[in-house]
């Protein structure tokens, strides 16, 4: 059943497609393909996207159905249908864009002979499970023209005709009023006219003469055209005069016009910095210009017109011409599967616009060639390590970037410096991966994901964060971890792990017995500055008077085969026979505790403290 026929424009992609048929569902026994429209009728140059949904029974005569590849086919002049992706005439025109079984054929550029009858296929992993209906979607590509009959003009649209869009009409390349599909005037031999749809003006007929064989017009060769970057283009273009009398001629960009006293003025390409020594002009013969610009940039990428003038004519700039796009080509990975020592990927050869002429695509391992092939995609058993990149025939000095899998993640922390309990404390992973790598964080364990994302901050940051963290950082070309980095808060202990614990309580228990005998030194100092007698036993060089009132504190390792652990006990006052071993000990000069009354020396002082650790026998 035919419906109202319906127009969508996608002004990026320069999308024009008329649909003049409603959708149509077909289907057996759990299979099914269903097309939004089955007519659609598209503009010479344009864009066009076929788009349909599919179904399949799952499991199927007792097994499991999945799919495994879909298809989109075209009819050729003898009947049969193909895999349009391996036809030479669509090679870099063509997407097929599926999700969630939704599936869209994206057709750029359109040529007439695009013009065929389109179907849509699965296939699953069953020997005979494959299905693709019984009718597909009929594309028309229309080729605007201009005819005339006497004083009128009429723009040829080969579109349904239950359509009934508005036009535009240009005259020696400037707009005119008119919004119908026929035009009345009364042309001259030097006037041109041409046609487009309004609202695709970008698309418009070729202009022509309606009065004789030669008028004020320009034609160019192509559209739109796709070069790689660094590379050479050539962009041409054929025109003509009435007077048969150019004074001169250019091309130009018409965003880079020179503002002058009296008028607005393109500027002349082969005089713009920009392109110097990039440009040349060439006329091989009467009435056909080319540029030729080499050593293509991304900023080269823009509408490029041509402009002449004769004594009393000038071709204006009205009607578009053609749009130069620069691009790369890219690997991508349309499925793979990651074992421990090998990955296995289908990879594709994909760049954002069809390169001119049908050229074949060359594959690349670790920068040495391994594939030459007619079709932009390719299978293969890879290693983690292996860097896989493509290229255009006759043009592989310009490759694609390579793919490959993460290489091992580096992780930095900030502060990086002594981190304050409650701070906060960012973490970043980074990888070098293309595809760009999905990171995940974890603390500890490789299997207790904490985290997801290149960054984590801890905005609160506790003892209990203290520990090891990690990065893992994934794509499907694989897997790589990071080492573990280790955080820990200020003032935990967390932060001293080879430090033993005893060690630790005998340096602040001395400490703390230093500073009490101090304090109670500089009270007996205060209260009796009597002199006291000079004291001194044989082992002990001379030192002054002060000195008698030495305490001791003894500290000697244990002599077992793990330091971490001591014994301690409190100190017995040493005999004469005991000195040989006070060499296994550390003496510490203290301050009395108590004030001392003369002649005491000799004997044991009983506010005398004392402290020991026994080495083991």
């Amino acid at each position: 059943m035919r419906g109202a026929a319906m127009s969508l424009t996608a002004a990026a992609s320069g999308l024009v497609v008329f649909l003049l048929s409603v959708s149509v569902v077909q289907g057996q026994n759990g299979w099914g393909v269903t097309y939004s429209f089955t007519e659609i009728c598209a503009v010479k140059g344009s864009t066009v996207e076929i788009r349909c949904s599919y179904t399949h029974p799952s499991p199927w005569r007792g097994s499991v159905n999945t799919v495994e590849k879909t298809f989109w086919l075209f009819k050729k002049k003898w009947g049969t249908f193909e895999d349009l992706f391996t036809e030479s005439e669509y090679s870099g025109r063509v997407e097929d864009l599926c999700e969630n079984n939704t599936c869209t054929l994206r057709i750029k550029n359109l040529r007439e002979s695009d013009s065929a009858e389109y179907k849509f296929r699965i296939k699953t992993n069953q020997p005979d499970g494959k299905y693709d209906g019984s009718t597909g979607v009929t594309l028309s590509v229309s080729n605007l023209q201009v005819t005339s009959d006497k004083n009128w003009l009429f723009c040829q649209n080969s579109c349904h005709q239950s359509y009934y869009p508005s036009y535009i009409w240009n005259k020696n390349g400037q707009i005119i009023q008119g919004e119908t599909s026929y035009y009345t005037s009364n042309p001259n031999k030097a006037d041109s006219y041409s046609c487009a749809l309004k609202g695709h003006e970008d698309f418009p007929s070729p202009p022509v003469c309606v009065r004789g064989q030669t008028c004020n017009r320009v034609i160019y060769t192509e559209i739109s055209i796709c070069a790689f970057k660094g590379s050479s283009v050539d962009l041409s273009c054929t025109y003509s005069s009435f007077e048969n009398d150019v004074k001169s001629k250019f091309w130009f960009r018409p965003e880079r016009i020179h503002q002058g006293q009296n008028s607005s003025q393109p500027e002349d390409l082969s005089e713009d910095s920009q392109y110097a020594g990039r440009v040349q002009i060439l006329e091989t013969e009467r009435g056909c210009s080319t540029l030729r610009i080499s050593d293509l940039r991304d900023s080269d990428s823009a509408q490029y017109l041509f402009k002449f003038k004769t004594p009393s004519f000038e071709w204006r700039s009205d009607l578009p011409g053609t749009t130069l796009t620069v691009t790369a080509l890219q690997v991508q990975v349309i499925r793979a599967k990651v074992y421990n020592y090998s990955i296995e990927a289908e990879l594709k050869c994909h760049s954002s616009c069809s390169p001119a002429g049908s050229l074949n695509y060359v594959w690349f391992k670790n920068g040495e060639k391994i594939m030459t092939a007619v079709i932009s995609s390719y299978k293969g058993l890879f290693h983690h390590r292996d860097n896989i990149s493509c290229a255009l025939e006759g043009h592989e000095d310009f490759p694609s970037p390579a793919v490959y899998g993460p290489k091992l993640p580096s992780v930095s922390v900030s502060p990086s410096a002594e981190i304050e309990e409650g701070s906060s404390v960012t973490l970043t992973c980074s990888s070098d991966a293309n595809p760009a790598a999905n990171y995940t964080w974890y603390k500890e364990d490789e299997d207790s994901p904490k985290a997801s994302g290149q960054i984590f901050t801890i905005t609160d940051f506790r003892a209990e964060h203290s520990g090891s963290y990690s990065c893992g950082a994934q794509n499907k070309l694989g897997r790589s971890n990071s080492t573990l980095h280790q955080i820990v808060v200020a003032g935990s202990w967390k932060q001293l792990p080879f430090v033993s614990i005893p060690v630790v309580l005998l340096a602040v228990i001395s400490l703390s017995v230093f500073l009490w005998i101090r304090r109670k030194r500089a009270s007996r100092d205060s209260s009796e500055p009597e002199e006291r007698a000079d004291n001194r036993e044989e082992c002990v060089p001379d030192q002054p008077e002060q000195q008698d009132d030495l305490q001791y504190a003894s500290v000697h390792f244990n002599n077992r085969a793990d330091p971490l652990y001591s014994n301690m006990r409190a100190a017995q006052p040493l005999r004469h026979t005991e000195q040989q071993e006070v060499s296994e000990y550390a003496a510490v000069k203290f301050s009395s505790a108590a004030p001392r009354a003369r002649g005491q020396d000799s004997e044991e002082d009983p506010a005398a403290l004392y402290s020991t650790v026994n080495k083991s026998r």
